[in-house]
């Protein structure tokens, strides 16, 4: 049997994928009014359904879950019509789409909040890191320690959450348990300092991360559910005292659900690979469902671990902004056009519909 490349296809869970190139999420910062996706983001999704599987941009699972200016929800009606749009039109072009689902924790800031109110966290403290609001960027706010009795309900946010990026046509959910936001805030010690159920040892922390996933499992199906995983970041001022043992336990009490993917970003979010030492091979052995890696790869670094069976699926992020192309540009070799870093975040079809392909 021939070994994999990134061109071979695949089948993940209850989806069958053309090749093993994944379009990692990305925050654009442009949903329309009520936090509907924008009016070009259906033609921005489409352009770039040739990668095996699309993970669409972070969405949040309730206003409270919001901690950026201009991103999208899934908690409306007018959400799921909007969200319609864009997986129909990823569809009618051949690709496969999932949604990853979003509670930002205490990355937010008051203006975002329902009535003003300070964002919530495991535990009251700050984080050292900015958000997006009020078209620039702000220290984020003092948030307030959930308290027990309000976790259930959040729990029913992500359930219901994904129940309505199924029926907004998604093939599958993506729960975000990376990055410093509210899943990881509650698994790393950085940020939490509970002494209560969910606080202390790591099997409390990863309680929240696992009820969320088993619920996320039971709603749409196993088959249909992912998590993204970041264990060594230090995005968004999170930290974690020994990532290794915290996540290895993760990642077995993971497998026993039976998630279709776990999509682990090895080493700093968009940065270096080897920030902190961690063996991101005891993840990969520990789950014997699939396995995206994600961070800093190139066609080299992917094909070569794929061939050695170190992952399944590689994620790339920010090469697909300027390269709507990108698995023919790396399928011939062509160049990698370079992003407009002004038109990142905000705006309209400027620097995110308007990029050429290479043909």
């Amino acid at each position: 049997m021939a070994e994999a490349t990134l061109f071979t296809p695949y089948t993940m869970g209850a989806v069958a994928l053309s090749n093993r190139i994944v379009m990692a999420p990305l925050t654009r910062n442009r949903a329309a009014g009520g936090f509907v996706p924008g009016p070009h983001a259906a033609q921005y999704y489409a352009q770039r359904a040739s990668a095996g599987l699309l993970i669409a941009e972070a969405t949040q699972i309730s206003q409270q879950g919001q901690g950026y200016q201009d991103t999208p929800g899934i908690y409306s009606d007018a959400q799921i019509a909007g969200w319609r749009v864009v997986t129909d039109a990823v569809h009618q072009a051949g690709g496969k789409i999932v949604l990853q689902l979003w509670h930002v924790g205490r990355i937010s800031h008051v203006d975002l909040q329902p009535e003003g109110k300070a964002p919530v966290a495991p535990s009251a403290i700050r984080a050292e890191a900015k958000t997006f609001v009020n078209n620039g960027f702000s220290d984020t706010s003092v948030p307030r320690a959930l308290e027990l009795s309000e976790l259930p309900g959040i729990i029913a946010d992500f359930r219901q959450a994904a129940a309505n990026a199924i029926t907004a046509g998604f093939d599958c959910v993506e729960v975000h348990g990376a990055n410093g936001y509210l899943l990881d805030q509650f698994a790393k010690d950085g940020a939490n300092v509970r002494t209560d159920a969910y606080g202390g040892s790591v099997e409390n922390r990863a309680r929240l991360m696992l009820e969320v996933t088993a619920a996320v499992i039971e709603e749409v199906g196993a088959g249909r559910t992912g998590i993204r995983l970041s264990p060594t970041t230090p995005a968004n001022g999170i930290s974690s005292s020994d990532p290794q043992t915290q996540f290895n336990y993760i990642v077995a009490e993971l497998d026993k659900l039976g998630l279709a993917y776990i999509h682990v970003i090895e080493g700093a979010t968009g940065g270096p690979r080897d920030i902190a030492p961690f063996d991101f091979d005891a993840l990969r052995q520990a789950f014997s469902h699939t396995y995206i890696a994600n961070n800093n790869y190139d066609l080299k670094l992917a094909n070569d671990r794929l061939a050695a069976g170190k992952a399944d699926l590689i994620a790339f992020g920010r090469p697909f902004i300027a390269n709507p192309d990108l698995v023919a540009r790396l399928q011939s070799g062509t160049p990698l056009a370079e992003m407009n870093p002004a038109t990142l975040y905000g705006g309209g079809a400027e620097g995110y519909t308007d990029y050429p392909t290479a043909a």
